[in-house]
């Protein structure tokens, strides 16, 4: 059995990857197939945790996500028959977090009932904005209607749920934001993740954007946007505990904490990533990425890891960086010491950090190392300037 990291937990992410259509911003393993054999796909994902189970099975675990993808278009039945796989080979925590991302379509949403009865208690809806003109933009086949009705669904149906705004629109002002996003506190629960708009290679966007289609708003209006966000979020009781992710004290994804806290998770399906943690040393792997490749591989070998590759102390610091200077509360020195066996300012070049600490960017105190608000907004060139 391995050993998991000192605080980071252990969880298992399994994607599916079909949508009903292809959203013009999204650069995720996402595909649209006439039809899914969904026998043979329930197989394929169940030989692969039993795959990996015989070298991780016995650890107690975090958290579950369902992924994708649009993972509500699978049936109940092979969310439960996963689910119960899971149990069989990994103890569940007593706080476990089984979630599963949702559109809010009403075909979709018919299913939560059948879904929480196979074990889901967390759900994420991705709403995205709350005016039809906008939706419509976003390649969205939901309208307002069918969201809110989602959400009324999610209300009723799971102890705990989420939906996903897109902020930073082409036109998008302050104003209209404010009010948009007040509208967003009136229906939220006790989590709510925003993300600014950005162009992503090889989408449809992409070549719009190039093709002056549209425009996003200008930098100093998306500062002005994100910075709005984290106050009147904040002040709703709902602070930021990460870049995009807000949430009450207690209310936060814990799957995704399991990433940016540095644990271990097993990546399942088409092009999935996971991190192990084996006899001491880490491990990044990753599934073949196109699905008909990856269910024949599953279907020889029974699982079909492309790539397991064992990481050096570099690449830890590096990963370990890149993910918690992502929350507010940054990495702690003992989270810091228990994954590179290295104190904060030995590790790092102490020059670089000087610097970024100086310009307001970074703080280093008793407690850590961790992004200042002004760091957050800029954390790319923040990492670039503190790892190059």
């Amino acid at each position: 059995m391995s050993l998991a990291p000192a605080d980071g937990g252990f969880a298992i992410y399994l994607h599916w990857p079909f949508c009903q259509s292809k959203c013009p911003y999204c650069d995720f393993n996402s595909h649209v197939r006439e039809s899914v054999d969904e026998e043979r796909w329930r197989r394929a994902l169940l030989a692969e945790l039993d795959h990996y189970a015989a070298e991780t099975s016995g650890r107690a675990l975090t958290s579950v996500f369902f992924g994708g993808g649009t993972p509500s278009l699978m049936a109940p039945r092979t969310v439960g028959a996963l689910i119960e796989r899971i149990a069989r080979h990994w103890p569940l925590t007593p706080e476990v977090e089984i979630t599963l991302e949702a559109n809010p379509g009403s075909v979709e949403a018919a299913k939560f009932a059948g879904l929480a009865a196979a074990g889901i208690n967390r759900v994420s809806l991705g709403v995205q904005a709350l005016n039809d003109a906008d939706l419509r933009f976003l390649g969205r086949r939901h309208d307002v209607g069918e969201a809110l009705a989602a959400m009324e669904l999610a209300r009723r149906h799971f102890p705990r749920w989420s939906f996903d705004l897109i902020y930073a629109r082409p036109g998008q002002t302050v104003a209209a934001w404010e009010a948009e996003l007040g509208r967003a506190l009136e229906l939220a629960g006790e989590h709510l993740s925003v993300y600014q708009l950005t162009i992503e290679a090889n989408t449809v966007f992409e070549g719009a954007h190039r093709r002056g289609e549209f425009a996003l708003p200008p930098e100093e209006t998306a500062e002005a946007l994100y910075e709005f966000t984290q106050e009147r979020l904040a002040t709703a009781g709902l602070p930021a505990y990460e870049i995009s992710n807000h949430a009450r004290p207690g209310a936060e994804c814990r799957h995704n904490l399991v990433y940016w806290q540095g644990g271990d998770y097993l990546g399942i399906g088409p092009g999935a990533h996971g991190r192990l943690t084996l006899e001491g040393q880490r491990f990044a792997t990753r599934q073949h990425r196109a699905p008909e490749a990856w269910l024949a591989q599953v279907e020889a070998a029974g699982h079909a890891t492309r790539e397991r590759k064992p990481l050096g102390l570099g690449d830890r610091r590096e990963e370990l960086l890149m993910t918690g200077l992502r929350l507010a509360e940054g990495i702690s020195r003992a989270r810091f010491r228990a994954a590179l066996g290295e104190e904060i300012e030995t590790s790092l070049d102490p020059a670089r950090l000087a610097r970024l600490v100086d310009g307001g960017f970074l703080v280093l105190d008793a407690a850590g190392l961790r992004a200042t608000p002004a760091g957050r907004l800029r954390l790319n060139a923040v990492l670039a300037a503190l790892v190059a």
